[in-house]
């Protein structure tokens, strides 16, 4: 599990978190607005809502793990591109083709994950938290890689990013062909599954969607405008630090607690992580909305697998999956042009990061409608 989570360290932690290091020098040097500073992270969510329209076809024709590899390397790929253009056009299309890559990667990568945990379901909620816990050591890496190269310019910290994507190719490939390709074909004649059971938790998650990559994308823009800069890289690799190690925090709460009252919890947590920095920006407000932030958001990710899991059957994962990051990619390409637009028009990055958080607030509360589904 922990090969095939190099997934999540290309398509979440380098190819869409790192954005957030590399935003405040490219606005200083390109002149960027925040709207179109957030349109960049937009662009990279409606290539995710694509890619996850078309990743159940593509994996029905070509198998979770050709999909897999074939998505790894195109956003490797639009990584290294995006090293040789400053246009706005150019960028906007790599963000997007690299939201494409980064989707297909997720909905393959949770398909293999659910299916490596039918050998121990007991475990799945820690199984699948180390899968998608792979983005934490993307934002790792990006925290120990990035600023070195930043103090020169932005061009070569996207190309480190892109080689390193490409390097996480071959070390996923063993869990690969180690894993099946396909999860069981539906009965013969039988009915289409309906997602209803999951519309609740649907719900939430669109909302989870528009408020945690609002965070996501402008946290350090806002902690460089409020003279935070010189906590902004232990701040970054400390969210990335939680984000490895909240399999071990949630994974016995999620396994305890029926319906859908992890995410809520979960929901809650990242909440008040997000309001932090906006009440007061001293290191140990910064780092303790980087610990409940970072311990949080990816495990919600997480728990979507899971309540699928629980709630659909096998021949219907992929769907359910793919039902999730169509909604979640929706909302992340509203967040950030929701968040640019009030920092531009409406008093600065305070009352956006804000919105968001109260966004975050709005999912905790619809998510208490899930009903528990089926047993695991």
């Amino acid at each position: 599990m922990l090969r095939l989570s190099l997934g999540g360290a290309v398509a979440l932690g380098f190819a869409r978190f790192a954005y957030a290091l590399l935003l405040p020098t490219m606005r200083e040097d390109l002149g960027w607005s925040f709207t179109l500073s957030g349109a960049m992270n937009a662009a990279n969510a409606l290539g995710y809502l694509l890619g996850a329209l078309i990743a159940a076809p593509l994996i029905r024709r070509a198998g979770l793990g050709r999909v897999f590899a074939g998505a790894m390397f195109l956003t490797a790929l639009t990584l290294l591109a995006c090293a040789a253009t400053g246009l706005s056009a150019p960028l906007l299309s790599l963000r997007f083709l690299s939201g494409v890559g980064g989707a297909l990667v997720f909905v393959s990568g949770g398909g293999l994950a659910a299916l490596a945990t039918r050998a121990h379901p007991e475990r799945s909620p820690l199984l699948l938290g180390v899968f998608y816990g792979g983005a934490g050591i993307g934002m790792l890496l990006s925290a120990a890689l990035l600023p070195p190269l930043l103090a020169h310019g932005w061009r070569g910290a996207w190309l480190a990013l892109g080689l390193a994507a490409l390097a996480c190719i071959p070390l996923s490939a063993p869990a690969l062909r180690r894993l099946p390709t396909h999860a069981a074909s539906a009965p013969a004649r039988s009915p289409a599954v309906s997602l209803r059971p999951l519309a609740w938790t649907l719900a939430a998650y669109t909302c989870f969607g528009i408020g945690y990559i609002a965070y996501m994308t402008f946290i350090v823009a806002f902690l460089k405008g409020a003279g935070a800069q010189a906590w902004i890289t232990p701040f970054w690799a400390l969210l990335g630090l939680s984000v490895v190690l909240h399999p071990f925090v949630w994974a016995p709460v999620t396994a305890r607690l029926r319906g859908a009252r992890a995410m809520t919890a979960q929901l809650l947590t990242l909440a008040a992580g997000a309001a932090l920095p906006l009440l007061g920006t001293s290191p140990p407000a910064l780092l303790l909305s980087g610990a409940l932030f970072g311990g949080s958001f990816l495990a919600v990710v997480a728990f979507t697998t899971l309540i699928t899991r629980r709630t659909l059957p096998e021949h219907a994962w992929a769907r359910g999956i793919a039902a999730f990051t169509v909604l979640f990619a929706a909302g992340q390409a509203a967040g950030p042009l929701l968040t640019g637009l009030l920092a531009d028009r409406a008093g600065g990055l305070r009352l956006g990061l804000g919105v968001s958080a109260g966004v975050l607030l709005l999912g905790a509360a619809l998510a208490l409608g899930q009903g528990r589904g089926r047993a695991t």
